[in-house]
């Protein structure tokens, strides 16, 4: 038996009154899922412990069947996981977003948070504003790393965990009320806005008609993770796909195996069917029994409140990542299991995660199981199938 997870990262939401009291999922184009449904078990899973914030590092961690109360150290740690950062026990690491603020010509608390992910930059352009800036705001004790798209990373030697307020949680918001409070980071940030707001490369982006990336922001602090092995823990020998650091983080920290698709960039325009073939190839020639499909897409177009987009991306992960996988492991003859779900809700109307329960669907390729009509957020609240504890839901994929 092989088994594969497809995680469309934000993909639940809320119900809207532009679709007629429906979310986007059900509002979405989703043959696929409308024909798994009836034939898989359709229920309700809680991927966010009670008093964690709803991320996508403790909702994955869920997902993934390690329990973010007992794990969970810090988003950042799993990032430079990665990106190959060396972590010491006594080492802070925090996320750097590359973010778009206003520039009104006030002073830079009162510039107003537009982009948390800077039109979408790419690394390569990412790459030298980061460098560039790193050099002037050189310190000891603080060491910048690159990372992917808007998503870096700094590693603060002897640092502290301090409460620090993600950037997505803030569009249209005045950011001088969610400063760091350590007067080293909150000095940094604004420095990056001097160095960042005339760069060339930012002079150019704007003339393209792209968000210059003109400030830093740090968020996600924690401390060196200690995960159990993958292998170890579920008997299983485990594959990640993904495009973004967190999760790559995430199955390095536990021994699994990182794919490398090219041009997965963790947007909309991302390789769906490069992930969905990577997939089952570890799963058919490689000899993996577990491949995690994560596609960010549908978080980042909940960020960006776009509903046209969000829409475009749950159709994307339909059509080019659930269909794809589907016809490979049919074609091979070995009998899976797959399990669809989002970590956590990222809706339109609040560009921000919740810690709601969120829909999944599990199918079996050799049982079918007597489903509702479509997969959706209401059908699964129908179901009564209900799943409190978000990182036992893997055993019952295993089962």
């Amino acid at each position: 038996m092989k088994y594969v997870v497809v995680l469309g990262d934000g993909m639940a939401d809320e119900p809207m009154e532009e679709l007629g009291g429906r979310t986007p999922l059900e509002a979405a184009e989703t043959p696929v899922l409308d024909r798994l449904a009836p034939v898989s078990e359709v229920g309700l899973s809680c991927n966010v412990p009670e008093g964690m914030a709803p991320g996508s590092d403790t909702a994955n961690l869920s997902v993934i069947g390690y329990d973010p109360k007992k794990y969970y150290t810090g988003r950042s740690p799993l990032e430079a996981l990665s990106i190959g950062v060396d972590m010491k026990d006594t080492d802070v690491a925090m996320r750097c977003n590359l973010v778009t603020v206003t520039e009104n010509g006030g002073a830079y608390e009162e510039q107003i948070m537009k982009d948390h992910s800077s039109s979408e930059i790419s690394t390569e352009d990412a790459a030298v504003l980061l460098k560039d800036a790193a050099e002037q705001l050189a310190m000891e004790g603080y060491q910048f790393y690159t990372g992917t798209s808007y998503r870096h990373c700094l590693i603060w030697e002897q640092g502290q965990v301090t409460e620090l307020t993600p950037p997505h949680d803030i569009p249209e918001k005045k950011i001088g009320d969610y400063l760091p409070a350590d007067p080293v980071l909150r000095e940094m940030q604004k420095r990056s806005y001097e160095i960042l707001k005339d760069h060339p490369l930012n002079q150019e982006r704007k003339k393209k008609g792209l968000n210059p990336a003109n400030s830093f922001w740090f968020w996600g602090a924690g401390t060196k993770p200690m995960l159990d092995s993958f292998e170890e823990k579920y008997g299983k020998k485990g594959m990640m796909i993904s495009a973004v650091d967190l999760l790559k983080g995430i199955a390095k920290g536990a021994g699994m195996g990182i794919a490398h698709v090219e041009g997965a960039n963790g947007g909309l325009h991302t390789n769906y069917e490069g992930k969905a073939l990577a997939a089952a190839d570890a799963l058919v020639k490689d000899g993996y029994d577990f491949a995690y499909i994560h596609v960010e897409a549908p978080d980042e177009m909940g960020h960006q409140g776009s509903l046209e987009r969000k829409i475009q991306a749950i159709e994307y992960l339909d059509d080019r990542v659930i269909r794809v996988i589907k016809e490979k492991m049919d074609d091979s003859g070995e009998p899976y299991r797959m399990l669809i779900l989002p970590d956590h809700p990222t809706p339109i109307c609040k560009r921000t995660h919740t810690g709601d329960p969120v829909p999944y669907l599990l199918y079996d390729s050799e049982k079918e199981a007597d489903g509702p009509e479509f997969y959706c957020e209401k059908t699964a609240a129908e179901s009564g199938i209900f799943e409190p504890h978000g990182h036992l839901l893997l055993g019952k994929l295993f089962r």
